[in-house]
């Protein structure tokens, strides 16, 4: 291959390398080949031959130079007594682009296939991988893109695809890019700015996007982290400090952050993805700007957004004061910019899976080359094969059913002027169980399974008829598998919400169970039938057998909470419970900031 010809074929854009499969009309990645092909298609012209030198021999020993019979009857020319009738003209057959060269593109077909719907919850960086990308050779260059770090201990080992899990989701104030001097501190070496859990349900019929404020005041554990040399490193714990201290200060790592969200929720970060200031600014760019909207206009001189009222396009440098300024909404403060921030991902989400983005393949190559060098990954989901998985589980959730809200917070008492905040008391907790326990913050639609047909009769034998008055209820409740402390969260709810003033916390189990049972006496069934209402219990989980004797002994059921516990309240059979008074938003919905 001459200069000229290495030339063209290395430096081709990989945009250009897309081709349409006229058996499925879609899209395809197709690799350059070793050697340059003609632009040209037709005829070729022999090459001039050496004096002397033999004639090469085709099939029937016509020769390779005047092509033979069969070459001479090809163009035209007779052979020795023969006459050639004049060639017909032939209906130019479309030709299929050649790859790594530069052209027109046929015009795109829609395909019959089912379209894909991507998302992100704020993982943006990693979704395009499954966006159509072909190619084993270009995934793993994108693979060489991703930042990985070792985070031992502080989250899992490998992902799995069956069952639900938590990303961490970290934007950090550190600068990289040109033009980022005006944003994060001088020579910070990245504190946790913007951080999201993203909750995947099991099921994947739903996910949470909780944002966890930089200014709430938790305690950061011990954590052990890995230097540049590979060796370990313990980084002490501080207690009642700004959350975004758990990421860059005193050497910490991500895996300290999910440490320190472990600590303060008791949800577990399985992985975490992490970005800066400039993923902002080239994730929008390649989608060639994100629809957001203000009610009023904005001319912010601290962060240099200026904005008409209504819906604007912003891309790049805007896109990035956009989500950065304090000044523009609300009080100024940083709940007020979380929302916003939640507004601009749930835009730039729906703007990643529309059509225009997925048929695209232009937008898809900068996207995917813009978001997996903006990202860092820990190890165990770093390669491409990993990434591709855990976006094919999250293309399953629909927008309508991401739930984004923020850590129900107040400000802080201990302090007279208010600068942090703390967990609410009541709201808190509530919502940390019921990501703990996979339960949906929208109505979700729950698939029939066999075991429930198969209990139909069970049920219908079991929860009809007469139901006891809840005062009239005498039960017992074992912790068989819960969280501890459930018990007696339990019983509090049934004492003081429930009217089931005759019940009793009688410890642990003697072994875990699966699911919670409720084991009661025949004489019991009206009062097993009430609580199986208060409770949300299924036929099946009703086990007629025999009561036991209280401390006065008198007759009582038992209760035990298996695994399968939701929460203190919280009905077993619930497809999705009503949160508290939290201002909350799905993905699918347009809002304007303000």
């Amino acid at each position: 291959m001459d200069a000229q010809g290495r030339g063209r074929a290395d430096n081709v854009d990989p945009a250009d390398q897309w081709v349409l499969n006229p058996r499925t009309g879609e899209y395809e990645l197709r690799l350059s080949p070793s050697a340059p092909e003609s632009p040209v298609p037709g005829p070729r012209r022999a090459a001039p031959r050496a004096t002397g030198a033999p004639r090469a021999t085709g099939a029937k020993g016509a020769s390779a130079a005047d092509g033979g019979t069969a070459g001479r009857a090809r163009r035209g020319t007779a052979a020795p007594g023969r006459e050639v009738p004049p060639q017909r003209r032939r209906r130019p057959t479309p030709e299929e682009p050649v790859p790594g060269r530069r052209g027109r593109r046929p015009e795109k077909k829609k395909s019959k296939g089912k379209k894909a719907l991507l998302w992100a919850g704020g993982s943006t960086a990693f979704i395009v991988l499954v966006a159509g990308v072909g190619g084993y050779v270009y995934l793993k260059h994108l693979e060489g893109n991703v930042t990985t770090t070792d985070v031992g201990t502080a989250g899992s080992s490998s992902f799995k695809k069956d069952e639900a899990f938590n990303i961490l989701i970290i934007g950090t104030d550190k600068r990289t890019g040109a033009g980022n001097e005006g944003y994060g501190d001088t020579g910070s070496a990245g504190h946790a700015d913007t951080t999201i859990l993203l909750h995947v349900a099991k099921d994947r019929s739903n996910a949470t996007a909780l944002s966890i404020p930089r200014d709430l005041i938790v305690d950061i554990p011990d954590c052990e982290t890995t230097q540049e040399d590979g060796t370990k490193a313990v980084v002490p714990g501080t207690q009642g400090v700004r959350f975004n201290r758990s990421l860059g200060e005193s050497g910490r790592d991500a895996g300290c952050t999910m440490r320190t969200v472990k600590e303060a929720t008791g949800i577990q970060p399985n992985h975490f993805m992490m970005a800066d200031f400039n993923a902002v600014k080239t994730l929008t760019t390649a989608v060639d700007g994100v629809e957001v909207c203000v009610e009023k206009a904005v001319d912010d001189k601290k962060s240099k957004l200026k904005l008409p009222a209504g819906e604007s396009m912003v891309e790049g440098e805007q896109a990035l004061a956009f989500v950065r300024t304090r000044h523009a909404f609300g009080n100024e403060g940083d709940l007020d910019r979380i929302k916003v921030q939640q507004q601009f991902l749930g835009s730039l989400m729906r703007k990643m899976s529309s059509s225009d983005t997925l048929t695209s393949p232009t937008k898809l190559v900068k996207l995917a080359e813009a978001a997996t060098k903006a990202l860092t990954v820990d190890k165990p989901i770093g390669n491409v094969g990993t990434l591709k998985d855990i976006a094919l589980e999250l293309k399953k959730v629909p927008t309508k059913n991401i739930t984004f809200l923020t850590v129900p917070v107040i400000d802080n008492p201990a302090e007279k002027v208010k600068a942090t905040v703390v967990p609410a008391p009541s709201e808190a907790p509530q919502v940390f169980d019921m990501i703990r326990n996979d339960i949906s913050f929208t109505e979700v639609e729950q698939k029939e399974k066999e075991q429930e047909k198969k209990e139909a009769a069970a049920v219908a034998a079991r929860l009809e008829g007469e139901k006891s008055d809840p005062s009239e209820v005498r039960v017992r409740v074992l912790n068989g598998g819960a969280p501890s402390g459930s018990a007696q969260l339990e019983l509090q709810y049934l004492q003081t919400e429930a009217g089931v003033s005759k019940s009793e916390n009688a410890g642990n189990a003697p072994a875990e169970v699966a699911k919670t049972t409720l084991e009661y006496a025949p004489d019991q069934a009206a009062q097993a039938r009430a609580l199986a209402e208060i409770l949300g219990l299924s036929g099946a989980a009703m086990k007629p057998g025999e009561s036991v004797t209280n401390a006065q002994g008198l007759p009582t059921m038992t209760l035990t909470l298996g695994k399968d516990f939701k929460g203190a309240g919280v009905k077993l059979n619930a497809k999705s419970i009503a949160t508290p008074d939290l201002p909350k938003s799905t993905a699918d919905q347009k809002q304007c900031a303000s």
